[in-house]
């Protein structure tokens, strides 16, 4: 788990500025929202002193006329029925202001996640990634819709409160003050203690999402090797700690939040009562004066609390926002390319020359990697688990930056062309295709509004997908469930390859694409692949050395260097790695051949 460092002041208030500068596209209706305010707490401040005008001025003295205690009570009910009015409004559209800034901060999340290179996603755990987006997300929201509302809602009340206060009694008003920095010391000792615990609890709260997210991915496995009490274990113990960061958490708020508010409450209430008792020895007093204080008081201490039971929220939120904000700030970004590039890809060759490259700018994965693949050639890469076959593909694919050498594409650097151009000209396949909730005809468009229902359907007819299709209940609009997890691993291939047809690349990219189908899905596979590469440069890594005999290029890796080049013929004839390669998948072949 990341080392939990106290945020300080100074961060603090940098991320609450932060936050606060999503506002700026709602300036309107936060002037309209704070105007509402504002008459809301004209409305708490003058109610206690209609009340003092008249106990002083009509119940004291028995001053009973109709017409002006009329006036006074209808004024008093007038106030009331407002404020409750105003503040169904002033609530309202600064929830709607709330709930506008959490959306757009979810899309700025969300994007930038978009924009992560896959580098990013090899270290941080998916689970991470979804409570930052959602849970951390809400946590803000809660910010904008009660906190910030509570602090300036409270903060125009206080300073109302103390302006009536030197109104009716300056001497007073001043012995009140002793109360601020008192209240001011809780505070900034809540807020020390409490963003400690809060972020604790923070990623308590994610790794609870991350291995919650890792056992549903891997529910298989986890039944099949009987993994259940060991999973249940580590997810208990996270569980515990969230717990523990959550005890310590309620025992500071416990401590500082109402318990210490109301011990400040009676204080200040002893010195007001003891102001007006010692008073009253020398001169007479008013008693609406007395009550106006004593109600200007629980006004005051009342907003207080508020304001410190909001600030678990704040803290909640600060927190929060920081992890938010470390997202959206990191810069480990897909490789950059050249957006406003007229460079297009025409072709289709390809060349690396002298490609190195390493995961973790220690080791080299890849070392002066060199081969040129041309339109309508397929170059093959095999090799033993770890040899940097899927490393050129990833660097191809532009999923990862490299420093050292340089892919070129029809002559240009890989770097000069745009995201779009490349997307658009390069078909990848994988060895797990991945399916999307919607339909099969979804699958296959991708949204591409320019690809009509019988384009798809000829690629799909193309890759040999077509014949199981059409007998499924619905077709091309049959719903494909989470990942495809009803087809079975041969007609999500197909289906991965009628997506790829449909986009009509230029260049091909087979990353194992025939590694997990059945023979006859498979046959049927490679009179596909021979239609497909016709005038596209295919670049394709397998294991089984049967599927790429007629390649016009091997290159054989072994511990990121091309060790052996040519082709299936020329390879054979040398006698090297292939041949050793060959040799033992075509002995096993036999001896399967042997058993049946």
């Amino acid at each position: 788990m990341d080392e939990i460092k106290e945020i300080k002041g100074k961060e603090q208030r940098k991320i609450l500025f932060r936050l606060l500068s999503y506002t700026k596209p709602h300036i309107k209706t936060m002037i309209l929202a704070f105007g509402l305010l504002l008459l809301t707490t004209g409305g708490d401040i003058f109610g206690p002193i209609l009340i003092k005008i008249f106990i002083d001025d009509h119940l004291r003295p028995l001053n009973l006329e109709f017409e002006p205690l009329f006036a006074l009570g209808a004024a008093f009910i007038g106030i009331q029925i407002m404020n409750v009015l105003v503040s169904y409004f002033q609530l309202l559209k600064f929830q709607e202001i709330a709930l506008k800034i959490i959306q757009q901060l979810r899309v700025d999340v969300f994007t930038k996640v978009q924009q992560l290179g896959l580098k990013f996603f090899d270290k941080t755990p998916a689970g991470s990634i979804v409570s930052r987006v959602t849970n951390d997300t809400e946590a803000i929201k809660d910010m904008f819709v009660s906190v910030i509302v509570t602090f300036i809602q409270g903060a125009f009340l206080l300073v109302g409160i103390f302006i009536a206060m030197f109104i009716l009694n300056v001497k007073l008003a001043l012995f009140c003050l002793i109360i601020l920095p008192i209240l001011f010391f809780i505070m900034r000792a809540y807020r020390k203690y409490s963003s400690l615990f809060y972020q604790d609890m923070r990623e308590r709260l994610s790794q609870l999402n991350a291995k919650l997210s890792e056992s549903l991915q891997g529910m298989a496995m986890i039944q099949v090797f009987r993994q259940e009490n060991r999973l249940r274990k580590e997810f208990g113990d996270i569980n515990e700690g969230h717990y523990q960061a959550g005890m310590k958490n309620i025992k500071v708020d416990s401590l500082l939040l109402r318990p210490a508010i109301d011990l400040v409450y009676v204080f200040a209430m002893i010195i007001i009562l003891s102001f007006f008792g010692i008073n009253s020895f020398n001169s007479p007093i008013e008693i609406g004066v007395i009550y106006a204080f004593i109600s200007y008081l629980d006004r005051f201490f009342e907003p207080v609390n508020q304001m410190m039971m909001r600030l678990s929220m704040y803290q909640q939120a600060i927190v929060a926002a920081s992890r938010v904000f470390k997202l959206i700030d990191d810069q480990e970004l897909a490789p950059e390319q050249k957006e406003s590039a007229n460079t297009r890809i025409s072709k289709g060759e390809v060349e690396f020359r002298n490609v190195s490259f390493s995961y973790d700018g220690e080791r080299d994965i890849l070392k002066n990697i060199s081969f040129t693949a041309k339109p309508g050639e397929t170059v093959a890469l095999v090799g033993h688990t770890g040899s940097g076959k899927s490393s050129i593909i990833n660097l191809l694919m532009r999923f990862y930056e490299f420093e050292r050498g340089d892919i070129i594409i029809d002559g240009e650097s890989i770097k000069s062309y745009g995201k779009d151009e490349l997307r658009k000209k390069m078909g990848l396949v994988l060895q797990d295709p991945f399916l999307f909730y919607g339909t099969i005809k979804d699958n296959i468009r991708l949204h591409h509004d320019v690809l009509s229902d019988s384009e798809i359907e000829e690629a799909a007819q193309f890759v040999q997908a077509h014949t199981f299709i059409e007998k499924l209940e619905d077709g091309y609009s049959h719903q494909v469930v989470e990942r495809g997890s009803t087809f079975s691993s041969g007609q999500r291939q197909l289906i991965a390859f009628a997506r790829t047809i449909a986009a009509n690349p230029k260049i091909l990219v087979l990353d194992e694409a025939t590694a997990n189908i059945d023979t006859e899905t498979e046959e049927a596979i490679q009179v596909a692949l021979e239609k497909m590469r016709k005038g596209r440069t295919t670049i394709a890594i397998a294991h089984r050395l049967s599927t790429i005999q007629d390649a016009e290029l091997i290159l054989v890796l072994h511990q990121g260097e091309i060790v052996e080049r040519g082709n299936h013929q020329e390879l054979l004839a040398k006698r090297g790695l292939y041949h050793k390669m060959y040799l033992l998948q075509n002995s096993s072949a036999e001896k399967v051949g042997d058993a049946v």
